[in-house]
């Protein structure tokens, strides 16, 4: 930046503060608007990199597909490095028809931890105002986990196919919250049972950690 921009906007400054001392009644936000607009300008684009810094735990990979669907989720810790347990939730409203396989996606920087051990399929009951979310029956089913160009791919295989019902169910996975806070997303799809068994979208949860 340089001495002429920053005259410009240290003036702009003092004149803000003086009219902010002199005035007794409340400042209109058109004036805030106004300021914000010429510090904008002032500001050339290739300092932007000094900011990112604020933004370096963000870790979004937000789907504009029209075919997109949020699904529930409840964590025990959103606190970074925190020791969590996490639900991932799927409802009936999530399966449209049995499910003999789940495949979840996992970012990298949110799980590099993840351990076979540290993961359960159950039966769950998600808690409300008079009820906790616990799991309610354990469901037997073998696990398979990959790393795969900064993702973790879980596998999941029931060793008998999680039926439409009108149950919930989770993916339970107990591990280390990240290193940096942000938005993490996972995606899941599922292999449904059928004649001829098909894999499809089935939903993303968005993990915030503080």
């Amino acid at each position: 930046m340089n001495k002429l921009k920053l005259f410009i906007l240290f003036s702009g400054t003092i004149i803000f503060f003086k009219m902010f001392k002199g005035q007794k009644q409340k400042i209109r936000k058109s004036l805030l608007i106004k300021l914000l607009f010429v510090v904008s300008l002032v500001t050339p684009f290739n300092n932007i990199n000094l900011f990112r810094g604020a933004y370096a735990g963000l870790e979004f990979q937000w789907d504009n597909n029209s075919n997109f669907r949020r699904l529930q989720w409840y964590q025990l810790d959103n606190e970074r490095i925190a020791r969590n347990t996490t639900y991932f939730f799927l409802r009936p409203s999530d399966r449209k028809s049995g499910i003999l396989k789940i495949d979840m996606k996992f970012p990298k920087k949110y799980l590099s931890n993840l351990k076979k051990e540290k993961v359960n399929l159950c039966k769950v009951q998600i808690g409300g105002f008079s009820n906790l979310t616990k799991c309610l029956e354990n469901i037997p089913a073998d696990y398979e986990i990959n790393k795969v160009e900064g993702k973790i791919n879980l596998t999941i295989y029931p060793y008998s196919p999680i039926p439409a019902s009108k149950d919930s169910y989770a993916v339970v996975v107990k591990a280390f919250n990240p290193i940096r806070s942000g938005l993490y997303q996972v995606h899941s799809y599922g292999q449904s049972a059928g004649a001829i068994p098909v894999s499809s979208y089935l939903g993303s949860w968005t993990i915030g950690i503080d």
